[in-house]
């Protein structure tokens, strides 16, 4: 896909979130359904059967994880490491600003859905459209929530066409870049890293690399530290 193209689809799928619609993009980790207003939140959920009890976690990059979430140096050289360095996607989970300006016109139910005991899931560097629409999405002020673009429990789709009826008629657009990067058998997404203790929130795609990465570069054993599934998020 060239830049010309993915920067006019991130437009576009910005565009109508702004308005209050819900979108169903392609990145490397599976398909996603996204949106940013009440109405795209209350409709994403309710096309997955997604209990709210799971909230959605937001797209990223290393300059919004740098302003949003709350770590200290060490939790900010991982991610370097894991998503600049090694070019590997990643979802982190800490705790974040909620008053931050970049959420100043984002309705209290969205950003109440989209995080859980204080912290926020922001995933990061999960392919070329979604690495321009969050860039554009800091530019606009225009957050982007959401979930992988499934039935809530039946596993990643990584193909527009695979994705359940339900799920794609709840978007108002709908892109389609053929088969996402990482797709696996085991309907994984994207890895899910609680940056205050190390666990593993989710086992996702690339995940023995980032355990080798965290284990050479910080002596941090993740597999050693164990899940927290409980806290999931992005199912």
């Amino acid at each position: 896909m060239n830049n010309t193209q993915v920067v006019k689809d991130a437009e576009n799928v910005l565009n109508i979130l702004n308005d209050g619609g819900v979108g169903v993009i392609p990145l490397d980790v599976a398909y996603a359904i996204i949106g940013n207003s009440e109405q795209a939140i209350r409709a994403i959920f309710k096309a997955k059967n997604r209990s709210f009890e799971k909230p959605s976690g937001m797209f990223s990059n290393w300059d919004l994880f740098n302003e949003i979430q709350i770590v200290g140096q060490k939790e900010r050289d991982i991610v370097k490491c894991v998503t600049i360095d090694n070019n590997l996607p990643m979802s982190s989970v800490a705790p974040f600003r909620h008053d931050h300006p970049f959420f100043s016109k984002v309705d209290p139910f969205v950003l109440q859905n989209s995080s859980k005991a204080g912290t926020l899931d922001m995933l990061m560097n999960a392919g070329v459209l979604h690495n321009e629409m969050t860039t554009q999405s800091l530019e606009k002020g225009v957050p982007v929530f959401g979930s992988s673009a499934n039935t809530s429990l039946q596993g990643s789709k990584y193909r527009l066409e695979d994705i359940e009826e339900p799920v794609l008629e709840a978007a108002d657009i709908k892109i389609d870049y053929g088969t996402s990067k990482y797709e696996n058998d085991y309907g994984y997404s994207s890895t899910i890293i609680d940056l205050t203790d190390f666990k593993t929130i989710r086992i996702g795609v690339c995940y023995d690399l980032i355990c080798a990465l965290l284990l050479e570069h910080f002596d941090i054993d993740l597999k050693a530290i164990g899940t927290a599934n409980e806290r999931a998020a992005l199912l």
